[in-house]
């Protein structure tokens, strides 16, 4: 009897040892990739997402600016790449800065007013491309269920910091080269496709 207790006392053992080795290597660097030049920048660059919780951390600024469009309360969107997929689809990404000197809650009229997409939550639903020449509009795509496919889950943004933020239009005609990119409460700008 007291060596059959023995030996599953060691099995247990051996189970809690295993387990806790692999939790060990697990936790330990298993998303890292070495590096291979040492010498190089090692700076990391923030998740981005497109809920309120990833959406407000510091956002890295961009290395381009295509077009500055600048809202009220301080908030500024600088659109950094305007990318044509095989797909059809146009996507714009950019940053979303806080430049006053204090927190800003972010405007819902940005979402539009659409009901389908305002019961989303905040979002920059309500964008929209102009194409003059085509004398067309282009609006957010939507999924399925109505979400609009673009950044949501805004809520507000600390003095001076920024988020990254994205948009997902049909695309235009190949060649349509330029558009106006509109954002209610922020000046219109101008955008070359490529």
């Amino acid at each position: 009897m007291n060596a059959r207790y023995a030996r599953k006392i060691r099995r247990g053992a051996i189970t809690v040892a295993i387990t806790s080795v692999a939790l060990l290597v697990t936790g330990c660097g298993a998303d890292e990739k070495p590096s291979e030049n040492k010498s190089a920048s090692t700076s990391a660059t923030p998740q981005q997402g497109t809920s309120a919780t990833r959406g407000s951390q510091e956002a890295e600024e961009p290395t381009e600016t295509l077009a500055l469009l600048k809202g009220q309360k301080g908030l500024e969107l600088a659109i950094s790449s305007t990318e044509r997929d095989a797909g059809g689809f146009l996507t714009i990404k950019g940053q979303l800065k806080n430049t006053s000197e204090s927190s800003t809650i972010i405007p819902s009229r940005l979402s539009g007013d659409e009901t389908e997409v305002v019961k989303h939550g905040n979002s920059l639903g309500g964008a929209t491309l102009v194409d003059s020449v085509g004398k067309k509009r282009y609006y957010v795509l939507r999924d399925t269920d109505g979400r609009p496919l673009t950044t949501s889950g805004l809520a507000n943004l600390g003095a001076g910091r920024s988020i990254s933020v994205f948009l997902q239009f049909p695309a235009p005609p190949a060649n349509t080269t330029e558009v106006s990119f509109q954002l209610p409460t922020f000046e219109p700008a101008t955008l070359k496709l490529s």
